[in-house]
């Protein structure tokens, strides 16, 4: 190994160790920015993956570029607004992140930040200019994502009026035919409803005191939010807005354990309200807590077993955790629930193959084309899981469908050159290349592939 390669190891040993001084000391001996891991990670996305936001900055001071990419195609800007770390997405914003960039799924970071309840990160990508009506490859805008996988309570509420006041469009449908207003009506969110069809006034009495605090904690004035959601709750000690309001302000203030303390409270006060246990789990996932957080979701799904939201989000987590085993199971009773929903499927096969079970990731997925057949994202994966198996003949069949379907989509034209070249196809993989690198000269699948055929 030469002294080039034992700093470049020792720099991504020391993000993963948290230990920023030696960072420090291995980047002025000239440890390397850029260079990778196996799995395609730079220190950058190592950091990025610990929220640690003084080794981030560090990195970036030295050179790193928030866009590299891994081999999941996520980059470290990408990764922290998946995660919630909104200030380091902000950081990342403000040294060159390309804000409309998407993910393996075709979801900027305003996506997974709705669908998981990241308030703050949604607001940083709306400040930023991140596309408010852009669709992933599921067909779901941020708002169909927030309604569709939210519980229609406070903090869902807030994330729904962030996006309709910048713009979002309620009656963009998804590849069912049905709109944000579809899906909330559908779901009973009553609130999320008046929201959507905005039904706005000026509330009284102790509740516009709530909105006054909301404000507050928005503008970042907590001593005055919490100051004034005290007072509310002087006068009624079981409030659920104050009491949440209180813990989500205490959360922003990185007062983690007064926060779970009053999300508790406001629990106890108003049992029918198993939100709360969301709002527990997310601060005990903040805490670096996993088990207690995913013992807050089982605490909600025991409330309401064949409600599936926060089996939902527990399945998420598991998969974060890298727990691919247990997420399989929750996705099983959900599918069990909604046999056709083939964003199930489509989780459940991909926790199936990170776990090496390719065959069964292929059943999996044939349940999410079946429930849309036209979806090109549907067949990739099955190629991708065929060509794990070596069966490049019916893998090539399945992309060539997918890109029938999808003419000029990268991921599907560069995984049919992946196909040729194991077929030993080279000049009809260097023309599937070409035409990816004709519209994306930096596309780096494309770009490898290339290099692979010289």
């Amino acid at each position: 190994m030469t002294d080039q390669n034992a700093r470049n190891l020792a720099l991504h040993a020391a993000c993963e160790a948290g230990d920023a001084a030696r960072a420090a000391a291995l980047l002025a001996e000239g440890a390397s920015v850029s260079w990778k891991d196996g799995g395609g990670r730079t220190a950058l996305m190592i950091a990025t993956q610990k929220n640690d936001l003084a080794l981030a900055r560090a990195l970036v001071d030295a050179g790193s570029d928030v866009n590299e990419r891994d081999v999941t195609l996520l980059s470290p800007y990408l990764c922290s607004g998946a995660n919630g770390f909104h200030e380091l997405m902000a950081l990342y914003l403000a040294h060159g992140a390309d804000a409309k960039s998407v993910n393996r799924f075709g979801g900027t970071v305003l996506l997974p930040s709705s669908e998981k309840g990241y308030l703050k990160t949604v607001q940083v990508a709306l400040r930023s200019g991140v596309p408010v009506n852009h669709a992933n490859h599921l067909g779901w805008s941020a708002l169909l994502e927030a309604v569709i996988l939210g519980d229609g309570g406070y903090l869902y509420a807030d994330i729904v009026s962030a996006l309709v006041d910048a713009g979002a469009d309620v009656h963009l449908q998804d590849r069912d035919g049905r709109s944000s207003l579809d899906h909330a009506r559908a779901l009973g969110q009553e609130h999320v409803v008046r929201i959507l069809n905005r039904e706005k006034g000026e509330p009284g009495g102790q509740a516009g005191a709530v909105a006054a605090a909301r404000a507050k904690i928005f503008a970042d004035d907590h001593a005055g939010a919490l100051a004034d959601l005290d007072q509310i709750l002087a006068q009624d000690a079981k409030d659920p807005a104050a009491w949440y309001y209180k813990g989500y302000c205490l959360q922003s203030a990185k007062r983690l354990d007064e926060a779970l303390a009053a999300y508790r409270q406001g629990l106890a006060g108003n049992p029918e309200q198993i939100e709360f246990y969301f709002y527990t789990a997310n601060c005990l996932r903040l805490m670096k807590k996993p088990d207690e957080a995913l013992a807050e979701y089982a605490q909600a799904v025991a409330a309401r077993p064949a409600y599936p939201i926060y089996r939902y989000h527990m399945s998420n987590y598991l998969r974060e955790l890298g727990r691919h085993a247990e997420a399989v199971a929750v996705m099983d009773t959900l599918l069990s629930y909604d046999p056709a929903r083939y964003d199930y499927a489509f989780h459940k096969a991909n926790s199936l193959r990170s776990l090496g079970q390719h065959e069964a990731a292929i059943v999996a997925i044939e349940i999410a084309i079946r429930s849309d057949s036209t979806n090109p994202l549907y067949l990739l994966h099955k190629c991708q899981s065929l060509a794990l198996l070596q069966r490049f003949d019916e893998a090539l069949r399945v992309i060539e469908a997918a890109v029938r379907l999808a003419p000029e989509g990268a991921d599907c034209l560069n995984e049919r050159a992946s196909v040729l070249i194991a077929l030993g196809r080279r000049a009809e993989a260097g023309a599937s290349i070409e035409k990816v690198l004709g519209k994306d000269p930096r596309n780096a699948r494309a770009r490898a592939l290339q290099a692979s055929l010289a």
